[in-house]
Parts: structure tokens; C-alpha cells; sequence
């Protein structure tokens, strides 16, 4: 049997990162389990065709766990402004850093370049074990700890125990925390693509009543791609050949960045919205997709659940020092206020979006076309929105304040 203060169940972005805030500001022991081995050096010969917009503020939780210089080194791609307009109107957005005096608004990074630093940084603590590839098989909760039984009879026990191994979580599952939601008639296909003229470091996103359809910039002249329709369409779009797939990807970004030279691998993601009923029990807590899931249109996913983590670990920190318990329900259900709130009114707004611009309605057309306008012409207004897209706004964690310099 093995005994650790905290067990986190999934190594990827959210609970590495976790793990890391965690061992940086406390010795107590902690373990983080995974299915899956660490990963390998990712190569630059090619991009992973899964990426995620990386606002300000998660980029501040990563300099202060001390793992931005390796993400910067193996590969990130700054965005210092976003275009976004109406496929059936002639409504625009544009914002640009330079309107706040900042550098980036952001950068996209792809997910395997984040999770192989982070994992990476995790062998670096003492106080941290990794246990992987390693399966869960049961879980028993008692008054004082969870004990957790693998696959190859190993017991493991955690004061605190913590789902961050996704929308499937297992723990969640385990626990009998209830989720509300829905599956949406979209999906998601995702690749990359060299295209003829440059993105000149911005993020374009073009709405389409099936779904939007986004270039994200990536370094060399290629781009991310995150093309939401609707299921029938992704899988239409993902055994097209390569010339006809270019061919529709140009059409439907209405030729904006010229010709597409080349195309990768394209893999199909089904969208989902849901939010569980309670975000922890004594002994456990649920971070990120084990808690929530959001329409990508966006790209808040990761940074919602980025943001979960610190908000966790600093309220851990917090108890820590106080020598409190780090596993009561008084304690975590700090946590839970802090993060419940702020997720869920960020998930009806996205899915309010997403239902706006999916609306063939010629009122609503008109009103959103309208609407977008309005605000590209209003500095004030536009400028909190930006600030909100760069994850600068609310009650943030001191980890995601670039003034707490934690490593």
C-alpha cells in the first residue's frame, strides 16, 4: 500500500499542471496516475493536429511553475489579433493586442508540446510520483481518505483525491457526480494546413450557420484548423480526398487566405456542453473536463480548466498554511464557489453564441450582424472583451498573475 496527501488521476495539461503548482509552494506528497505512458520528445518535423489558444493568463501559470521557457523552446505560435465575421452578413470584429499596448493576445500551442514540458517538469519534484501506464480499477471512499485499488493490485490511498482525466472521467463515475448536458449536433474537424498567403499572426474565424470554421496561426506560414459542423458534414469533409478537402476548406474560408498548399491528417471530434451538479465530496474534487465541457468555438476549453487548477491549488496552498485540511468539505467547497460560477456563466455564453450564429432567422441575422458592428466601433466595449479573451478579468489565482513569480 502506498499512502500520498494527494492523488491526481490524469497527467494531461490540467492535471500536470496541478501537480505542479501544488509541489512549487508545499511538501506534501503527492501522486498523479495516468493510462498512458509520458510522452516523447515531440517532433518538429510535423504539427500535432490537436491545439489549444493559450490566453495571458495561462500563460502566466505556466511561467510560474517554471515550464514556459521549455513550451517556448520546443514550439508556440503568438496571435496578436483575431478577425472574426459573418458568413451570412456583413458583421466584423477585429481586435488587436496593440489597442491595450500589449504584445500577444495569445498563443496557440500544441497540446503535445504542453503536456511533454509539463511532464517533463513533474520528474523534477521530490514530493511528486508518477505512476503510469497505470489503470484504476475501484475506488472506496471512507470518512478519512480514498483508497484506490490498479489494475495490477496495487493500493493506493489519498487524503485528497482529484479527477482530471477528462470528459470520461473515471473518478467522476466512480464518485456518482451527476452531469447535465447535452451532445451537440456539431463536430469538430481538426487539421492543419499550409495556405498561399500569410496569417500574418491573426486568428481568423469565419461563422457559418453550421458552424464556425477557425485558422489558427502556427509558425512556418501553416495553420490550425478547427472547422465545428455538423457531424454528417465532418465525416464528409474527413474521407474527402486531399484536393477536394482543400478545395471546400477554401470555399468555406471564403478564400481569405488564398489557395491551401497542403493538408495533414484530419481527425473528427464529436462537441458536447454538460456541467457536473457538484464540483467536489469529502476527499475529492473534480478539475476541467472531469467537471466540464464547453463548444470550442471560443477556445476557452483548456484555459477554463487551466484556471480551475490554480484556483484549486491555491486554495490548497492556502489551507496548507493555515494547517487546515487540506480534504474537508469546508475547504474544497471554496473552490467550488470560487470555479462554478465562472464556468458555467462562461458555457451559456458560448452555447449562446454558438446558437446565435447558428440561427438562419433573418431578424437575428440582422440583429447579430448589427451588433457586431456596433461593438467593432466601440474602443471601450471592444477593449473588455479583449482583456476577457486574454483570461485578464475576474477573480484569478495568484498563480495566473504574472506578479507572483512562484518558481
Amino acid at each position: 500500500m502506498s499512502q500520498f496527501d494527494i492523488v491526481i488521476v490524469g497527467s494531461g495539461m490540467v492535471g500536470a499542471t496541478l501537480a505542479c503548482m501544488l509541489a512549487s509552494e508545499t511538501d506534501l506528497s503527492i501522486a498523479v496516475i495516468d493510462t498512458v505512458a509520458p510522452l516523447e520528445q515531440p517532433s518538429t518535423a510535423s504539427f500535432d493536429i490537436r491545439v489549444s489558444a493559450i490566453t495571458r493568463a495561462s500563460e502566466n501559470i505556466f511561467k510560474n511553475i517554471a515550464v514556459w521557457e521549455t513550451i517556448k523552446a520546443l514550439r508556440v505560435s503568438p496571435y496578436r489579433d483575431m478577425h472574426v465575421w459573418d458568413a451570412k452578413g456583413n458583421g466584423v470584429l477585429h481586435f488587436d493586442s496593440a489597442d491595450l499596448a500589449e504584445p500577444t493576445l495569445g498563443h496557440i500551442i500544441e497540446n503535445r508540446v504542453m503536456q511533454y514540458a509539463l511532464q517533463q517538469r513533474l520528474k523534477t519534484f521530490e514530493n511528486i510520483t508518477v505512476i503510469a501506464p497505470a489503470c484504476c480499477k475501484k475506488m472506496i471512499e471512507n470518512d478519512e481518505q480514498i483508497v484506490l485499488l490498479l489494475e495490477d493490485d496495487k493500493v493506493i490511498t489519498a487524503s485528497l483525491l482529484v479527477g482530471a482525466d477528462g470528459s470520461r472521467s473515471w473518478v467522476r463515475q466512480q464518485a456518482n457526480i451527476m452531469v447535465r448536458g447535452w451532445d451537440y449536433d456539431q463536430a469538430a474537424l481538426v487539421t492543419y494546413v499550409k495556405t498561399e498567403k500569410p496569417h500574418q499572426e491573426i486568428a481568423w474565424q469565419r461563422f457559418m450557420p453550421t458552424g464556425p470554421l477557425a485558422f489558427l496561426p502556427l509558425t512556418e506560414g501553416y495553420s490550425s484548423i478547427v472547422w465545428s459542423t455538423t457531424p454528417e458534414h465532418a465525416n464528409e469533409l474527413k474521407n474527402m480526398s486531399e484536393a477536394e478537402f482543400k478545395k471546400a476548406l477554401c470555399i468555406a474560408s471564403d478564400n481569405t487566405l488564398g489557395e491551401i498548399l497542403s493538408c495533414a491528417e484530419r481527425g473528427v471530434f464529436p462537441l458536447r456542453f454538460f456541467a457536473v451538479d457538484n464540483y467536489i465530496k469529502p476527499n475529492l474534487a473534480l478539475v476541467g473536463d472531469a467537471a466540464h465541457t464547453i463548444h470550442p468555438l471560443a477556445g476557452q476549453g483548456v484555459n477554463l480548466g487551466l484556471a480551475d487548477a490554480a484556483a484549486l491549488a491555491q486554495t490548497l496552498v492556502d489551507a496548507y498554511n493555515s494547517a487546515k485540511s487540506i480534504h474537508s468539505k469546508p475547504v474544497l467547497r471554496r473552490y467550488e464557489r470560487w470555479r462554478k460560477a465562472d464556468n458555467l456563466a462562461m458555457m451559456v455564453a458560448m452555447d449562446g453564441l454558438k446558437n446565435m450564429f447558428g440561427s438562419e432567422l433573418s431578424v437575428v441575422r440582422e440583429l447579430r450582424n448589427t451588433g457586431m458592428n456596433m461593438i467593432n466601433n466601440l474602443p471601450v466595449v471592444k477593449n473588455i472583451l479583449i482583456k476577457q479573451a486574454m483570461g485578464l478579468t475576474g477573480d484569478l489565482s495568484r498563480f495566473a498573475s504574472l506578479d507572483s513569480h512562484l518558481n
